[in-house]
């Protein structure tokens, strides 16, 4: 089969694999459509996960299953399936504990494209099938599936780390795909105020549609200020962080109450540490909590997300703004997320319909 690999740091292309191998609990699937994602981005190009030779790249798809395994009970050859990008071993202690997507070590629930072949070829393996794979609903394209991979567990994976409640005021940082899911998140959870990081017009109006109220620019000053001046002085009672860089964390502890929480959902992609400035921190005390997770995964969050795209109580089409037909325009999506043009939010590439 031929894949679309990461063959070191900074350079990819197509390569030539075997297919791979159906255990007892797994599948084989074909995918119908891949989205391209910042993650790839900073795989390929920072390097952020280490150096990786000839690993076929990524992590968002929806997919025809094409083989299953002689335990799978759920699935069967023709389904059309959602894959989420975290695909967790749901029988180890982790799982068990609560924390499948760290099941095989930290982040070891991020298998496509971290230590194992990505979506991004003609076949690809997904393990534990019936713990990981959900039904694609009839009424949701093979576009609008891609978005239920990562874009929308991911942003609403910050706003439970966040632990939005009624009536809260919430700062979403970044409103790239991701944070677009965490506006629509943290309304849907009742927030009363939502106040937004961004300059693109299409993400802002996209925003606005998911019930965004405010927005802020880096461009006219620093957040905390314009946030502040927006609170009278109080700041906001949850945030989300899904864009911006390792700095980010100093600028949202100064925008939190006391007793607020951040969720942090940005893949943090260079540098070493992350700063937290230690006065408006409370000098340590200021039961400012702060928790960044990686999303579960798995099965039920699929179908519980799937159910709110199918049922029409959450569209993602505003997500995806470049669509693609066929595997030979694979590579130019995937330049097209790493150059960010003003009218980009998500490519996608279309392989069926």
């Amino acid at each position: 089969m031929k894949g679309y690999a990461m063959l070191k740091i900074g350079e990819s292309g197509w390569i030539e694999k075997e297919v791979p191998k159906c255990g007892p609990m797994d599948a084989i699937c074909k995918p119908l459509a891949v989205a391209i994602c910042t993650s790839d981005v900073h795989t390929l190009w920072e390097g952020a996960v280490g150096e990786r030779h000839n690993l076929i790249l990524g992590h968002e798809c929806c997919a025809e299953i094409t083989e299953v395994g002689s335990l799978v009970k759920d699935f069967k050859v023709g389904d059309r399936v959602l894959v989420p990008a975290i695909t967790p071993d749901w029988n180890s202690l982790a799982a068990q504990a609560g924390y499948s997507m760290h099941s095989g070590g930290m982040l070891g629930g991020w298998k496509f494209s971290n230590f194992k072949d990505g979506v991004f070829s003609e076949f690809f393996h997904v393990n534990d099938a019936d713990g990981n794979l959900a039904l694609l609903p009839a009424n949701i394209d093979v576009v609008n599936a891609c978005m239920l991979s990562d874009m929308v567990p991911t942003g609403f994976h910050g706003v439970e780390l966040a632990d939005v409640q009624f009536g809260d005021s919430v700062l979403v940082v970044g409103i790239g795909p991701v944070g677009l899911m965490s506006v629509a998140a943290a309304s849907m959870r009742g927030a009363s105020r939502i106040l937004a990081v961004g300059t693109r017009p299409n993400c802002i109006a996209a925003a606005k549609k998911y019930g965004a109220d405010e927005f802020i620019s880096y461009k006219n000053g620093t957040i905390e200020d314009q946030v502040l001046a927006l609170t009278n002085g109080q700041g906001v009672d949850k945030i989300i962080l899904a864009g911006g860089g390792n700095e980010t964390f100093e600028s949202a502890v100064k925008c939190l109450k006391p007793g607020g929480k951040i969720g942090n959902v940005n893949y943090l992609g260079s540098g070493d540490y992350v700063q937290i400035p230690r006065a408006e921190w409370g000098v340590g005390m200021g039961h400012k909590m702060i928790n960044g997770g990686l999303m579960p995964g798995g099965r039920l969050r699929m179908e519980k997300l799937g159910s709110l795209v199918s049922s029409g109580r959450l569209d993602v089409s505003p997500l995806t703004t470049h669509v693609f037909d066929g595997w030979d325009h694979l590579e130019e999506a995937l330049f097209l997320m790493r150059d960010k043009p003003a009218d980009l939010i998500k490519p996608v590439v279309k392989l069926a319909d």
